[in-house]
């Protein structure tokens, strides 16, 4: 999708460089057990691009979009005879103070667009065409917060990949031909104490994040006693190659019900960075000295999925009609 003009046409699906959204919305339904319903998701999945100009084309400038993530589970009932290389489930970490829990989902639906009307509208139209094929496991609607800012109050995905470096981070490459152009896609729901994060004086919140909290500027923590979040989470080989993801969190929160989030999602080109990522988020670097933002933050799921080409979609549609 590189030298696209996003303002002429709608977006494609499985676009996964398409503009960071000011809206989104994170479906994600488990898919019956009959063939009847696996025909019918099949044939939805295969109409995703042309549901996007339907709706998109309302609004060019909304730029919708939509990527269809797969995981393993549906990818066996779909094509039983190959998958990318690292699809596996989600397996949940168990560290000395907390855990990341494995939850279910056959599909997840990542919903972008300048304006939350249109990410409902697609839903809405999406979830109708589904039917009674599958049931809503999580959904959840987000928002850009002010400038890119979680609602910790410090600005997220400050260190995703831009322009050659997107697609060397996110999307496979010849080491799964078969599979170029995917990603791999691991998503989790967070809600975070607000209250006690705000007894947090700002100077130790910014140890605890990595960066200051008004103007983002990187703290050189490699001295310190104890990593930063943003130190546990960059993840570098033996080599000393740093791998990045890229990532599209965003804030959700409901006030009269107290409930403050993040909807963390990360596109990898390779699996194994962000299962390493988590790791060290919740095992500690070194062990026991585990990412204290999980002191405040607590993730609810758990779910890992591969996005395909559209390309690839068709090939699914065909095994699994």
């Amino acid at each position: 999708m590189s030298g696209k003009n996003w303002d002429r046409v709608p977006i494609d699906a499985q676009s996964i460089d398409a503009p960071l959204s000011l809206a989104a919305v994170f479906l994600v339904v488990t898919v019956a057990s009959e063939q009847a319903a696996l025909a019918k998701v099949a044939s939805v999945l295969g109409g995703l691009d042309d549901l996007v100009k339907t709706v998109g084309f309302r609004d060019l400038s909304g730029r919708l979009s939509c990527i269809a993530g797969i995981g393993r589970d549906l990818w066996d009932r779909l094509d039983s005879g190959r998958r990318p290389k690292e699809l596996r489930p989600f397996a949940p970490i168990t560290g000395t103070a907390h855990a990341a829990p494995s939850t279910p989902g056959d599909l997840l639906f990542h919903i972008r667009s300048e304006r939350p009307d249109l990410c409902f509208e697609f839903e809405r139209i999406l979830l109708d065409s589904l039917g009674a094929c599958v049931t809503v496991v999580d959904e959840v609607s987000g928002f850009r917060y002010f400038d890119a800012r979680d609602l910790l109050g410090f600005v997220d995905g400050t260190a995703n990949p831009t322009g050659l470096d997107l697609p060397a981070s996110a999307l496979v490459g010849n080491e799964d031909a078969d599979f170029a152009g995917g990603s791999y896609v691991v998503v989790q729901k967070y809600l975070h104490d607000l209250n006690a994060w705000a007894r947090i004086p700002t100077r130790l919140q910014e140890e605890i994040i990595g960066r200051t909290k008004i103007d983002n500027i990187e703290i050189d923590d490699d001295d310190a006693p104890r990593k930063s979040h943003k130190s546990l989470a960059t993840i570098v080989d033996a080599d000393g190659a740093e791998y990045d993801i890229l990532r599209d969190n965003m804030p959700f929160g409901r006030p009269g019900h107290q409930e403050f989030g993040t909807y963390f999602i990360g596109y990898s080109r390779y699996l194994w960075v962000i299962e390493k990522m988590l790791q060290r988020m919740y095992v500690g670097d070194p062990p026991g000295a585990y990412d204290r933002l999980l002191d405040f933050s607590t993730p609810h799921t758990g779910t890992t999925f591969f996005a395909p080409t559209r390309s690839t979609v068709q090939t699914l549609i065909q095994a699994g009609s």
